[in-house]
């Protein structure tokens, strides 16, 4: 079984970033995008409150958790929100995500 992945994170200037994630750690997207020091806000530190982790999914990855009432209500509340956002802080990263793309939205 593998023990990390490798996901390919694009900052809000366009800038590319590949990850390599470790999976025994029960990270999440914000988790791993902090620890690489990308310019992700998540203010109330991974609460599902603020939004702040806001980000788009560029691959069309089934892998992913469905999203959770919570996730929906505050995503529904941006004006920036598209059918392909996510809040990074509620995805926790599993081997069936290696290859994921994502994009951190602009604030």
């Amino acid at each position: 079984m593998k023990d990390e992945i490798t996901i390919t994170v694009t900052d809000q200037v366009g800038i590319e970033h590949t990850l390599i994630c470790p999976l025994e750690m029960g990270l999440t997207l914000k988790d791993i995008c902090k620890a690489y020091e990308l310019p992700m806000e998540a203010m109330c530190g991974g609460m599902a409150i603020c939004a702040t982790c806001h980000c788009f999914i560029l691959n069309n990855e089934p892998s992913l958790p469905e999203k959770n009432d919570v996730e929906d209500a505050l995503l529904s509340e941006l004006f920036t929100s598209k059918e392909t956002s996510r809040l990074a802080c509620q995805i926790y990263l599993t081997a069936q995500m290696d290859g994921l793309s994502i994009e951190i939205a602009a604030d």
